[in-house]
């Protein structure tokens, strides 16, 4: 065999081996490149996940808390547990949710009142109002079904504590000559309905921008069994209930 010949495969060997080589380290890089990325997106879902439960944690710290609320779970639960020695804290009592429903008759003739009310009812309770409509027609009084009458808002959870809280500590101490709320008004299933003349006690309403003043039912939900109960709960929340 001549050398040119040894030579040409010698190099052909080399070539190839290099070659080899070269895919070999190719294979490594790649392998490298990907464990680090995998890595790299561990550590992003880990700092991800810790960023997002130290948040969590933080809301939970901070969550709001009503002071009514606060009051019911440590001094009112064990009051009415005296008084009517319940066999489990799950018995007691508890308030459900405060409806205020405000009528407007000159709705019929007008419908732009009802607007108004709609705001007014949303600044006073802190969540947004609805509409409330005529269910049938009556001849006499010109209104006919669907009409807009009135304006309605159902308060429940937290805002229900603070708009009790606010009727006892602000708006029925602002209420002209008042001397207290009548006990009768229970409705026999543990509810209490009362009246305001004007939506003027509330805070949030600015006097200069109020167009005529209304009143407003406010009905209190509760789960008390017997009106004495709810009685009981309601005195002991506050709440400015005549004994008679």
């Amino acid at each position: 065999m001549s050398k040119e010949k040894l030579n040409k495969e010698s190099n052909s060997d080399v070539s190839s081996e290099e070659k080899v080589a070269k895919k070999a380290s190719k294979k490594n890089e790649v392998k490298v490149a990907k464990e680090k990325s995998s890595e790299e997106k561990v550590e992003v879902k880990s700092s991800k996940e810790k960023v997002s439960k130290e948040i969590n944690e933080s809301v939970k710290k901070e969550k709001y808390f009503p002071r009514l609320r606060k009051f019911y779970d440590n001094d009112v639960i064990n009051v009415l547990m005296d008084i009517y020695k319940y066999k489990t804290p799950m018995a007691l009592p508890k308030l459900v949710k405060i409806i205020v429903n405000v009528g407007a008759g000159d709705a019929v003739n007008d419908k732009s009142v009802i607007d108004p009310i709609v705001e007014e009812l949303s600044l006073i309770s802190g969540q947004r109002a609805i509409k409330t409509f005529a269910k049938k027609s009556i001849s006499n009084f010109h209104l006919r079904e669907g009409m807009p009458i009135g304006a309605r808002v159902t308060i429940r959870g937290s805002r229900m504590y603070d708009f009790l809280d606010k009727l006892n500590s602000v708006a029925l101490p602002r209420v002209r000559d008042f001397k207290g709320l009548k006990r009768s008004s229970f409705d026999g299933r543990g509810n209490y309905t009362f009246a305001l003349k004007e939506q003027l006690v509330f805070p949030e309403i600015d006097y200069d921008k109020v167009k005529k003043i209304r009143g407003m039912d406010i009905t209190i939900v509760t789960t008390a069994k017997s009106d004495d109960e709810a009685y009981s709960l309601l005195k002991t929340l506050g709440f400015p209930i005549k004994e008679k």
